[in-house]
């Protein structure tokens, strides 16, 4: 389903509450045909919103206003890209140089130019030796070359392919001002909390448990001038406040799913509220059950076949997601149209199937039916990887594996599974970046140092597969490349080191007075320049 429109408007008396409730700046609703101030939820506040350190979705949110990348995904630009601080880029034959053009006439938010001394400083300071994400696409970057203002010249150890590096560069290459953070503890500095940025929104205050304010940048370099005068995340930890929210006109817009599912059906039919499921193509999750191969039983192919065979992928996806994902076929997702290959094996629901497995690999079951007990570990960011926690449980118990829930905090959760390995299996929500190599070989590649969130910890090893992740990271030929990633999912689907059970993007509500929305594939992450209210 594509979205719903609703034409007429209806008008509640929120607009008093919200300032009082969250002790908001009291600047009235812009009365011009572009402006105004857009209200949105934003159900958490990061500890660090310097998206060059930590590339997430929760960090983007708000700092994509503010940081700017050297390009940002498109649905119409050349390559799926569109010029943002780099206006080309160019590699050379042998994958060792990468040459970006730089913007002209752009200027910090504190009125300092900015430069190409900038771009070197992120790449080498903070991107390849910081980053969540940055640490594996730049790690045989040895040199950034800066001949003049507005020219870097990327130098790498290894040959690194330019697909990889395009595919990389909206999520991974947020530019911070050397001049900020040069001398001075980059992890602890104040700027990660109250960026300086180059985007066409300046960030103003934060009150924490109430609201983020960010205020427009009215020396954009952009073409066009941006068309909000501020913006307001305000903060709505309880997911289900805010489809109210929206219906009483004290937020405009909820992104990523802020809107329960179970809601949206409802809330579709409320006049003046449109639900949108374009924009986050380019953000793929994915409902994955991580796996524990120090477990022998888990160590065992049939075992894990069996598992697989026992999740019924098509129940949870209209049960628990109401239909709002897709069956996973494999670890690429399938509107991923560059990798993607269906030529994958697969595991269909099948009960008895699974018994047999299990009775095969030499775990019969007991007298009271059980054959062994795993701890079972659902990833507390969504409701639904928490509601696929219940059902897995259930899901196993039908082939006689005793699975014991331990639902953790996000910290406990983190630490447990990605830095202690206190797990048996675990159910994560990873996100596919566009590229294999920059958050998806790591989820099955041996070597990962403990405490690396979202990456193999389950002690998987697989000579052949690692193997082909390292010959893919240096093929230069992107139709050589694909090719061996393509290989590369049929050897994850055979072996099976994690289970892929359900990929989906998330879901937008707003107010049908807010313009421009879900235009690119990053839209919720994206910098929101040409977004306005029309009142």
């Amino acid at each position: 389903m594509a979205g719903f429109k609703i034409s007429r408007r209806r008008v509640l008396a929120g607009s008093a509450f919200l300032l009082a409730s969250t002790a908001l700046p009291s600047i009235g609703w812009t009365q011009a045909k572009k402006g105004g101030r857009l209200v949105v939820a934003a159900d958490s506040e990061p500890r660090n919103l310097n998206p060059a350190i930590v590339a997430s979705n929760g960090v983007f949110f708000v700092a994509s206003k503010v940081v700017e990348p050297l390009a940002e995904a498109s649905f119409d630009g050349e390559g799926g890209l569109e010029p943002r601080l780099a206006t080309s880029w160019e590699g050379s034959e042998d994958g060792l140089t990468v040459t970006f053009k730089l913007r002209e006439g752009v200027t910090w938010h504190d009125g300092k130019p900015f430069t190409s001394a900038d771009v070197a400083f992120s790449a080498l300071n903070v991107w390849k030796p910081l980053q969540n994400l940055g640490r594996v696409v730049f790690k045989n970057l040895e040199a950034v070359e800066t001949p003049d203002e507005h020219t870097a010249v990327f130098k790498f150890s290894k040959p690194t392919p330019l697909q990889l590096i395009k595919n990389a560069l909206p999520a991974l290459t947020s530019v911070v001002p050397k001049h900020v953070y040069e001398g001075k503890d980059i992890a602890e500095n104040p700027a990660n909390n109250a960026p300086v940025g180059t985007g066409p929104f300046k960030f103003a205050e934060h009150k924490p448990g109430e609201y983020y304010r960010l205020e427009r940048n009215d020396k954009y370099w952009g073409e066009s001038e941006p068309q909000l005068d501020e913006i307001i995340y305000r903060v709505l930890p309880d997911r289900a406040a805010a489809a109210g929210a929206l219906e009483a006109e004290e937020i405009q817009l909820a992104a990523f799913s802020a809107v329960p599912l179970a809601d949206l059906e409802r809330i579709s039919k409320v006049p003046g509220i449109r639900v949108i499921t374009e924009g986050y193509e380019a953000l793929t999750y994915q409902l994955v059950v991580e796996i524990n191969h120090r477990r022998k039983e888990l160590a065992d192919l049939k075992v894990r076949q069996a598992i697989a065979h026992a999740i019924d992928k098509d129940f949870v996806v209209k049960t628990i997601f109401l239909g709002y994902a897709k069956p996973a076929t494999g670890i690429v997702p399938q509107n991923d149209k560059q990798f993607y290959t269906p030529d994958v094996a697969t595991y269909g629901f099948d009960v008895a199937k699974a018994n047999a497995l299990l009775d095969e690999a030499g775990y019969p079951k007991k007298d009271d039916g059980k054959r062994f007990a795993l701890k079972l570990l659902p990833a507390p960011y969504f409701n639904e990887t928490k509601q696929f926690g219940d059902y897995l449980r259930q899901a196993l118990a039908a082939v006689g594996i005793d699975a014991e829930l331990v639902n953790n905090d996000s910290a406990a959760h983190q630490k447990a599974v990605y830095t202690d390995h206190a797990f048996d299996i675990a159910i994560a929500p990873p996100v596919f970046r566009g590229d294999p190599a920059i958050s998806t070989t790591i989820l099955v590649q041996s070597g990962i140092p403990d405490g690396v969130p979202f990456s193999n910890q389950g002690g998987y090893k697989n000579d052949a597969l690692d193997a082909l992740i390292a010959k893919a990271a240096e093929t230069l030929d992107p139709a050589a490349r694909i090719e061996l990633y393509k290989e590369f999912q049929k050897k994850v689907a055979a072996d099976l080191p994690l289970i892929n059970v359900a990929e989906w993007g998330f879901i937008t509500v707003a107010r049908d007075t807010v313009k421009n929305v879900s235009n690119n594939p990053r839209w919720a992450v994206s910098n929101w320049a040409d977004t306005y209210v029309e009142t």
